[in-house]
């Protein structure tokens, strides 16, 4: 593999000025401005097709700007990108593909759904690598199994080895907790938290609700109405904040557990607008 780029240990892991995303001419965003600490845990907030699957594409290399300037991990971003690892969305599986969990791990050496990476090592470093990203998630018992028939924390365990399997410094996941559980979520987001202080890396994560992830993250990415707020959850997720985001009036609420309720805004969920021209959703 080739060596990822040399960067300074205060270097920031993303960073963005005056940035704007969009399909053709028509910007789904702009004027986000912010810089992403190495070492952080991020959560990308928003309704549906405000744009927060939009952001990790550009980040992938994947989608140009439309204005403004993007740095990840020091350089342009590009496709490939071996120092990024990526959970896209779940898709639905047939349960009676033969895959097994291992065959997806592997795939995580032999090329990104983002583009493609060079083969990774040799036989024995590469089988040493599925092991170690195997065993981090805690999937040693099933990974020799069928996809199909594994449930959706499973998978969502395996596809997260396979972000991993590659030892990348950024890891991006696209809404890893959809269809869990709260039980499920609540230990995802567990080990997703622990994998990352362990490997030291930095975290963006896709999500609609603030609330499995609020212990673990450091810093929320919010996206609404063609505009995006970005720091500290006790500082974004309020009600000031977010009203102007939305140019509408919406309340915040927190409890005693600490946890942020979000009123304020059912229509603008119930039909959201559409902005992306490729068939996602987020």
């Amino acid at each position: 593999m080739s060596s990822p780029p040399v960067t300074h240990p205060d270097q920031p892991a993303v960073c963005a000025h005056d940035l704007a995303a969009g399909y053709g001419e028509s910007a789904v965003w702009s004027h986000a401005t912010f810089d992403v600490a190495a070492g952080s845990f991020v959560a990308i907030l928003g309704p549906n097709g405000a744009g927060k699957s939009t952001l990790l594409r550009q980040l992938l290399g994947l989608l140009r700007p439309l204005a403004g300037s993007l740095e990840v991990l020091g350089e342009p971003p590009h496709r490939g990108n071996p120092s990024i690892g990526y959970v896209p969305q779940a898709r639905t599986l047939d349960p009676e593909v033969a895959f097994r969990g291992v065959d997806l791990v592997r795939l995580g050496l032999d090329g990104h759904r983002f583009g493609f990476a060079p083969p990774w090592g040799s036989r024995v470093a590469r089988h040493q690598a599925v092991e170690r990203a195997v065993e981090s998630v805690g999937a040693t018992g099933y990974a020799g199994r069928r996809l199909g028939p594994m449930s959706g924390g499973e998978r969502q365990r395996l596809l997260l080895a396979q972000a991993l399997v590659g030892e990348p410094r950024l890891l991006l996941l696209d809404e890893p907790l959809a269809s869990l559980d709260v039980a499920n979520q609540a230990a995802m987001v567990e080990l997703i938290s622990s994998v990352a202080l362990e490997r030291r890396l930095t975290v963006l994560l896709v999500a609609h609700d603030l609330n499995p992830l609020r212990n673990a993250i450091d810093l929320v990415c919010y996206v609404a109405n063609g505009r995006v707020a970005f720091g500290p959850p006790d500082e974004v997720v309020t009600s000031e904040v977010l009203s102007s985001l939305y140019g509408a009036p919406v309340e915040v609420l927190v409890d005693s557990r600490g946890r942020r309720f979000v009123v304020g805004i059912e229509e603008e969920t119930a039909h959201p607008h559409r902005h992306r021209t490729d068939g996602g959703t987020s």
